[in-house]
């Protein structure tokens, strides 16, 4: 039987860290600020959320769908203007928290990967450098 990327990332605590990590890095990057702008002054909701979608995501439970229903997660994203600087602002910040979470390599890059995806398909404005 095949584990989970949840199960092998380490589950709760380590999605958690993944998580805090990542808005850490939203608080504090000079090169996130336009990412951070688009969020509350206090950060908790949305570290709450990011932490239900990854659990279902990488195979935990499904805890965002038994909360807020199915992703949805372009609809979802569509009030905020996202364009190519956004994705890469946010995936600066979640590369930096991947590579604080103790897990295989490839494990790693795989998430990495399909992380990139998921942020493109999130674009939803045009800009010059598209």
């Amino acid at each position: 039987m095949s584990s989970t990327p949840y199960e092998l990332i380490g589950g709760e605590a380590a999605i958690r860290s993944l998580v805090d990590r990542f808005y850490f890095y939203m608080d504090i990057l000079p090169e996130a600020q336009g990412i951070r702008a688009m969020h509350a002054p206090s950060l908790a909701s949305a570290k709450d959320k990011l932490f239900k979608f990854l659990s279902g995501w990488l195979g935990g439970p499904n805890l965002f769908i038994e909360e807020f229903g199915h992703p949805m997660l372009r609809a979802r994203h569509f009030p905020f203007a996202i364009g190519a600087s956004e994705r890469d602002q946010w995936m600066r910040c979640m590369n930096k928290a991947l590579d604080e979470v103790e897990m295989d390599p490839r494990l790693r890059e795989n998430i990495r990967t399909a992380l990139q995806h998921l942020a493109t398909h999130m674009i939803n404005q045009e800009t010059a450098g598209n």
